[in-house]
């Protein structure tokens, strides 16, 4: 007698992700809050503080759309992997999938294909909000594309897999919904997404939040959107592009040794 064999865990997470996104695009007031809320908040920030840095011809609103193409990655990764991995938990998503011929590794990538879809999509809707009103300027050159590319890799990595260890954190899908929103918000205050420049927040402020993604995030994609005279508003004075790829990948490191060691498939404690 043979047996069929299952398809290989590539092929199972991709079809998750078509599930996982189906999903997704349902709730429309998910859908809504997370990609409209970077954008009006964008909008309005960017409305509201006018005016231009000395010397460099760059905006006020060009400097928060840089730094709001970042929250929004933040928005789409971390806050989405940790309600979404809450809300299965709590709908018996996991406990189901657990208990089906499915290698784990499949609800993962399907997880990492909503997040990379979503997030991609955020940045486009960002960018044009920031060229159309704020006369933001896409990279011109290949090394600030390749920049945009990896800083958007290794923060979405590293923000989804965060998003996934903060899951264990919450207690109910309600709960999850408050306490990812509570953290996304408060690092973009200690970020510098919504004080520009950000050398204008205390430096112990800054100091805390050099230890998280989002500074880093926002600092490497502000280094691709706007012209190098720009760097010298950074606490540093230059753009640390070294030092944002070391913050990140470590994070990413980090964010998996969390995820192992905090993932729950039931809400049993």
């Amino acid at each position: 007698m043979t047996t069929m064999a299952l398809p290989n865990p590539v092929s199972l997470g991709l079809a998750r992700g078509t599930v996982e996104l189906r999903h997704f695009f349902r709730q429309k007031e998910a859908v809504v809050f997370t990609f409209a809320m970077p954008a009006l908040l964008l909008t309005l920030l960017g409305s509201i503080f006018g005016g231009s840095y000395d010397g460099t011809g760059v905006t006020a609103g060009q400097v928060f759309a840089a730094g709001m193409i970042g929250s929004g990655i933040v928005s789409t990764s971390f806050v989405s992997m940790g309600t979404g991995v809450v809300f299965d938990r709590e709908d018996g998503t996991l406990k189901r999938l657990r208990g089906a011929p499915v290698p784990p590794v499949a609800y993962f990538l399907g997880k990492i294909v909503l997040v990379a879809i979503s997030s991609l999509a955020e940045v486009v809707l960002l960018l044009l909000v920031g060229t159309l009103l704020f006369g933001l300027k896409l990279p011109t050159t290949p090394e600030k594309w390749l920049t945009l590319g990896w800083v958007f890799v290794l923060g979405t990595t590293c923000c989804g897999l965060l998003g996934i260890a903060a899951s264990a954190l919450a207690r109910s899908a309600n709960g999850a919904t408050a306490l990812m929103n509570l953290l996304y918000v408060g690092f973009q205050f200690i970020s510098g997404v919504f004080v520009t420049p950000i050398t204008t927040l205390p430096t112990a402020m800054v100091d805390v939040a050099s230890f998280f993604p989002v500074k880093w995030i926002c600092q490497g994609l502000r280094s691709v959107f706007l012209p190098d005279s720009m760097a010298s508003y950074e606490m540093a004075g230059t753009w640390e592009l070294g030092k944002v790829a070391l913050v990140l990948g470590a994070w990413c490191v980090a964010g998996l040794v969390l995820c192992r060691l905090t993932f729950r498939w039931t809400d049993a404690r």
